[in-house]
C-alpha cells in the first residue's frame, strides 16, 4: 500500500478525523508495524488533552498495539523478521542512556518514548516502533486480545507478580474494570487467596466468575479495612479504581508488612498518615506498566491461562465513537479499534 489510515486528533481536546497518509519507512533499528487491533486506554487522554508537556498536534494516539511487522529498518535485530505477530504497550521504547536505563531498569527511563506521545500510536493501519520496544504475541492470542495486555494486561500482571504476596496469601484487587477484571484473573492464576472489592453487592457473582475468592462490597455497612482484616489482612492490595479516597480505604486492611499496588489514576492524595504505616511495617508503592519483555511475558502467562481481557471491538473508521464512549465510563471494558 502506498497510504494508509490513521485517526487524528487536530487540536487538544478535538474529534478524530481519519485521514490518509504516505506510508513511511522503518528507520535504523526500527521496525513498520501493520496494526491489526489497537485498544483504547484511559491514558490515552492525557496526550490528547495535551495534559502533558511536549505534545504536539496533529496526534495520533493509541499505546496498546498488536499487528505484524511488514518491514524491518537497516540494523534492526535479526530476531525479528517480516510477518512475526508483535504487540507494543505502554512502554514504547527507551533512551538507553538515562540513569535508571545504564541501571537496566527500562520501564522508569527517563525519556520514555510512549506511542501517541513519542511518535504515532496505534489509530492506525501503520506504526514504525523501534524494535526494543517489540513483544512477540504467541500463537493462541488473537491481536484484538492481546492489544489491551501491552498497558492493562501487563500493568496488573506485573503489578501482583512483583509484589510481595506469594502463592496462597491473601490478595485483594480494588476495583473491577477494564483493568480490575484482568486483576482478578490474575491473582487467582497466580495462586493468590483474591479478594475483589468493589462499589455494590450486584458485582459479587461478577467478580467470583473471574475467579475472586471473596467479594467486599465497598459501600456496605463494614468498613473495607474491617472486612479484610476480618479474612486475615491482605498482604497486597492492586489499586485499580481512579479514586484517592477508595485507595485510602484500603491502607488499615492489610496485614503487617503489607504492600499498597497503586495503578489507579487520580489527581487527589492519598489521604494517609505516617502513623497508618510505621507499626506494621506497610508499604506503599507505584507501579509503572513493564517492559516489552515484561509484555511477552504477560501474554504467555495469559495464553497459558486461558486468560482474556474483555473488550468491545470498533472499526478504526468509528474511533471518535469510541473513544468518547471509553473515557465516558460506557465502556465498563477496553475498547479496542480494529483495522480489517
Amino acid at each position: 500500500m502506498s497510504t494508509y489510515r490513521a485517526a487524528q486528533v487536530a487540536a487538544a481536546s478535538g474529534p478524530f478525523e481519519i485521514v490518509q497518509r504516505e506510508v513511511p519507512r522503518p528507520g535504523p533499528g526500527h521496525v513498520r508495524i501493520a496494526v491489526d487491533a489497537c485498544g483504547i486506554c484511559h491514558s490515552d487522554s492525557v496526550f490528547v488533552d495535551a495534559l502533558l508537556p511536549g505534545v504536539r498536534f496533529p496526534l495520533v494516539p493509541g499505546h496498546e498495539i498488536a499487528g505484524h511487522i511488514d518491514e524491518l529498518g537497516e540494523g534492526t535485530d535479526i530476531s525479528w523478521q517480516v510477518g512475526d505477530r508483535v504487540a507494543v504497550g505502554w512502554f514504547g521504547g527507551s533512551c538507553g542512556h538515562c540513569p535508571p536505563c545504564r541501571q537496566g531498569d527500562f520501564v522508569v527511563c527517563q525519556n520514555l518514548k510512549v506511542p501517541g506521545w513519542a511518535y504515532d500510536g496505534g489509530y492506525a493501519e501503520a506504526v514504525i516502533a523501534p524494535a526494543d520496544a517489540l513483544a512477540r504475541i504467541p500463537d493462541a492470542l488473537a491481536a484484538t486480545d492481546a492489544a489491551p495486555l501491552g498497558c492493562a494486561g501487563v500493568t496488573t500482571y506485573n503489578g501482583l507478580r512483583r509484589s510481595s504476596a506469594r502463592p496462597g496469601d491473601l490478595v485483594a484487587v480494588l476495583g473491577i474494570g477494564g483493568l480490575g477484571h484482568l486483576g482478578v484473573k490474575y491473582a487467582a492464576a497466580m495462586g493468590f487467596e483474591t479478594v475483589a472489592i468493589a462499589r455494590g453487592s450486584d458485582k459479587a457473582d461478577f467478580a467470583k466468575q473471574l475467579g475472586a475468592h471473596h467479594y467486599i462490597d465497598s459501600t456496605a455497612d463494614t468498613t473495607v479495612a474491617d472486612a479484610l482484616q476480618s479474612l486475615g489482612g491482605a498482604k497486597a492490595v492492586l489499586a485499580t479504581a481512579a479514586n484517592s479516597d477508595a485507595i485510602t480505604a484500603t491502607v488499615d486492611g492489610l496485614a503487617p508488612r503489607g504492600e499498597l499496588v497503586a495503578i489507579g489514576v487520580d489527581a487527589e492524595p492519598l489521604g494517609i498518615s505516617p502513623n497508618q504505616l510505621l507499626m506494621g511495617g506497610k508499604i506503599i508503592r507505584g507501579h509503572p506498566s513493564g517492559t516489552a519483555q515484561d509484555v511477552q511475558d504477560t501474554m504467555a502467562f495469559s495464553a497459558l491461562h486461558g486468560i482474556r481481557p474483555m473488550t468491545e471491538t470498533v472499526p478504526l473508521d468509528q474511533a471518535d465513537e469510541a473513544y468518547r464512549k471509553m473515557m465516558s465510563g460506557a465502556a465498563r471494558f477496553r475498547m479496542v479499534l480494529t483495522t480489517g
